[in-house]
C-alpha cells in the first residue's frame, strides 16, 4: 500500500522547520490550516495544456527526454548504416551476412536490457540526476569506439558499451519525469519520452540520408555491380565490388559522421544535467527534507511556505514515512541486500501487484513485438523489397517514415489524458493489425515482381506509413506511461526497471531475427506474424489492461484489486494526523 504523492516545497510542519514546533500549535489547529487549499487548483489544468502552466518543469522534462532522444537516434541511425556501401566495404562480413547484421543491431539491444535491469538500486542509490550523468560518460565511451572503429571488435565492443547507458536512461528518464512533476501533467510528460524518441529516429534519418551521399551514393561508380539480384538488378557486393585501395566514391565519413554525431547531445544531456533539480521525492528519502522543500518550491515556482508546496511536501513526507514503517513490519532487520530483494518478492506477493507488474510488461513486450522496431533498424532494407531504389530511394522514404513517426506522436500527448489508455491502445492495435495483413498480402502476390506491379508495391508502402501511424499514437508512448503510474511508488524503481527490460529483450530478439525473417520467410509472413501480436495485443488490452486515465492512487489500486486493509488504513490516518495534515484530503488528492 501506498500513498499518492505529488511534487512540492517546504513546509513549516516538517520536522526540518524552526518556525513552530508542536508545542506551539496543536494537531487540529494545523490540520483547519489546510481549510483554504483548494486541491483542484493546486494541480492546474489537465494534460497537453498543464505543460504551458509550469513552463519550468515542463523545460526540465524536454532536456531530460534528451536521454530518450539517444535511444531513438541509434535505433534509426543503425538502419541507414546498414545499407551505405562505404561501411559494407569496411566490414564486409556484417553488410553480407543476415545473422551478423542482426547481432549487430542486437548487442546494443542485449546490453541495454541489462542496463535496464541493473540500473535500479544504482539510481536509488546516488539520485536520478546523477545516475544520468554517469550514463552519460558510459555512453560517450562506447559512442568514440563505434565512430573510430576499424575492426569489428571495436564495432561491437562500442554497442555494448553504449548500450548499458541507453539501457539504464530509458530507465531512469522516464521515472524523474514522473517525480518532478505533478499529477495532472504526468501522463503527457512522460508522453514526451516518446516524443523525443521519435525526435531522435527522425533526425538519425535524415543526418545518414544526407551524408550517404558524401563522395557520391556507390562505394566504387566505374565498377558494375556484381551481387544477387533485387528487383532484377545486381546488388553491392562488399567482397567483390570494392577497389583494393578501398572505396573510390562514397567515403567512410557517409557512416561515421552519423554514427559520431549522437555525442553532441549526449554531453549536452551530461553538462545540461549539472543544472538541473534533484528528484524532491529521492532527496527526502535521503533525509535531506530542507533541499527537498527548496527544490519543490523552484519546481512549483511558488513561495517555499505557499499552502499547495506545504501541504505536498507533508504528502510526500507521509508516504515514505508509511512505506518505511510497513517495510519494517514486513520485514524486520533488513540489510541492504535483503531489502533490494524484498522489492522484487513484494512485486509478487500478491495478484493484484503482480498484475501491475504483468501489466507493465506486457505494455512494453507488445509495443516491441507489434513490429515497430523491425521496420526501424530494417527500413531501407524493407523499403528495397517493396520495390524501391536501396541505395537512395529507400533512404528517401524512410526519411519520410521518420518524419510520419514524428509527428503522429503528437496526438498522444493531445489525448493521453482526455480520451483515456484503452481507448487508444485497441484502436492503434487494430490498424496496426489492418496494415500488417495488407501489407503481408501484398508482398505474398507480387513480392517476385514488383516492377510489373508498381501500383502494388506503392499500395505496400502505403501500408507500412498507416501502420506507423497506428502505432505512434498508441503503443509507442503508453508503453512508457503505463509503467510510469501503476506501479505504488515505494515499488516504482524496481517495477520500472522489469518493466523497460522487457522492452528491451523483446527488442533484442526482434533485432536479432528480423532480417532474417525478412530474407528467409517467403509470402509475406514476417508481416503476418506481426499481426498476429497485434491481434493479441488488441485482446490483452480489451480483458486484461485497466483503465488507468484520471486515477489517483487510491482509484489505481481499486482498478488492480489492491486495498488497503483496516490496519494498514488505520496506520495512514495515525501518520497524516501526526503531520497535522487531513485523511480525507490525502486519500483524495
Amino acid at each position: 500500500m501506498s500513498l499518492h504523492t505529488t511534487a512540492s516545497a517546504p513546509s513549516r510542519y516538517s520536522s526540518t522547520s524552526n518556525e513552530k514546533g508542536d508545542g506551539d500549535e496543536s494537531r487540529e489547529e494545523r490540520i483547519n490550516d489546510w481549510s483554504g487549499l483548494n486541491l483542484a487548483e493546486m494541480e492546474g489544468r489537465v494534460g497537453f495544456k498543464g505543460l504551458f502552466q509550469n513552463k519550468f518543469v515542463s523545460g526540465v522534462a524536454m532536456f531530460a527526454t534528451l536521454g530518450g532522444f539517444l535511444f531513438g537516434y541509434d535505433q534509426g541511425v543503425v538502419s541507414n548504416v546498414l545499407a551505405i556501401e562505404s561501411f559494407g566495404a569496411a566490414f564486409p562480413e556484417i553488410y553480407s551476412d543476415a545473422s551478423l547484421k542482426g547481432w549487430y543491431v542486437s548487442t546494443l539491444l542485449i546490453t541495454a536490457w541489462l542496463g535496464s535491469l541493473l540500473n535500479g538500486p544504482v539510481c536509488d542509490k546516488i539520485g536520478r540526476r546523477r545516475d544520468i550523468m554517469c550514463l552519460v560518460v558510459i555512453f560517450l565511451f562506447g559512442s568514440a569506439l563505434q565512430t573510430g572503429a576499424t575492426a569489428s571488435a571495436y564495432l561491437f565492443g562500442g554497442r555494448a558499451v553504449a548500450g548499458i547507458a541507453v539501457g539504464a536512461l530509458t530507465h531512469v528518464v522516464p521515472m524523474y519525469l514522473a517525480e518532478i512533476s505533478s499529477a495532472n501533467i504526468r501522463g503527457a510528460l512522460v508522453a514526451l519520452q516518446q516524443v523525443a524518441i521519435t525526435f531522435g529516429i527522425l533526425v538519425s534519418y535524415w543526418i545518414a540520408y544526407g551524408t550517404s551521399h558524401i563522395g557520391g551514393t556507390r562505394c566504387a561508380p566505374e565498377i558494375p555491380y556484381s551481387g544477387p539480384l533485387l528487383n532484377g538488378s545486381p546488388t553491392f557486393d562488399p567482397f567483390n565490388d570494392v577497389p583494393a585501395g578501398g572505396c573510390t566514391g562514397q567515403t567512410q565519413a557517409s557512416w561515421r559522421i552519423p554514427v559520431g554525431v549522437q555525442m553532441f547531445p549526449a554531453l549536452c544531456l551530461g553538462f545540461g544535467m549539472i543544472f538541473m533539480p534533484y528528484s524532491p521525492r529521492w532527496l527526502m528519502e535521503k533525509g535531506r527534507d530542507d533541499e527537498a522543500i527548496q527544490t519543490l518550491s523552484r519546481l512549483r515556482c511558488k513561495p517555499a511556505d505557499a499552502l499547495s508546496v506545504r501541504f505536498e511536501y507533508l504528502e510526500i513526507k507521509a508516504e515514505i514515512q508509511y512505506t518505511r514503517e510497513a517495510r519494517e513490519a514486513a520485514y524486520p532487520n533488513a540489510g541492504r541486500v535483503r531489502h533490494l530483494v524484498n522489492n522484487y518478492l513484494m512485486l509478487v506477493s500478491s495478484w493484484p501487484k503482480f498484475k501491475r507488474l504483468a501489466v507493465g510488461c506486457l505494455a512494453m513486450f507488445y509495443q516491441q513485438f507489434v513490429g515497430c522496431n523491425a521496420i526501424i533498424y530494417y527500413a531501407p532494407t524493407i523499403f528495397g523489397q517493396l520495390g524501391l531504389n536501396p541505395n537512395t530511394t529507400s533512404l528517401l522514404a524512410t526519411g519520410v517514415y521518420g518524419v510520419v513517426n514524428f509527428l503522429f506522436t503528437f496526438p498522444a500527448v493531445f489525448l493521453l489524458d482526455s480520451a483515456g489508455r484503452r481507448p487508444l491502445l485497441m484502436c492503434g492495435a487494430a490498424g496496426c493489425f489492418v496494415a500488417l495483413v495488407v501489407v503481408g498480402s501484398l508482398v505474398a502476390a507480387f513480392s517476385t515482381d514488383w516492377l510489373s506491379h508498381p501500383t502494388a508495391g506503392r499500395a505496400a508502402i502505403a501500408f507500412i506509413f498507416l501502420y506507423d501511424v497506428n502505432f505512434c499514437y498508441s503503443w509507442g508512448p503508453i508503453g512508457w506511461v503505463l509503467p510510469s503510474e501503476i506501479f505504488p511508488l515505494h515499488l516504482r524503481s524496481t517495477g520500472i526497471s522489469i518493466a523497460v527490460s522487457t522492452a528491451w529483450m523483446a527488442n533484442f530478439i526482434i533485432g536479432l531475427v528480423s532480417p532474417m525473417m525478412l530474407t528467409q520467410i517467403a509470402d509475406g509472413g514476417t508481416y503476418y506474424f506481426f499481426a498476429g501480436f497485434a491481434a493479441l495485443a488488441f485482446f490483452t488490452t480489451l480483458f486484461f489492461i485497466p483503465e488507468t486515465r484520471g486515477r489517483t492512487l487510491e482509484e489505481m489500486n481499486a482498478a488492480f484489486g489492491d486495498h488497503a486493509t483496516d490496519k494498514e488504513r488505520e496506520r495512514m490516518e495515525a501518520i497524516c494526523r501526526d503531520l497535522g495534515l487531513p485523511e480525507k484530503a490525502l486519500l483524495a488528492a
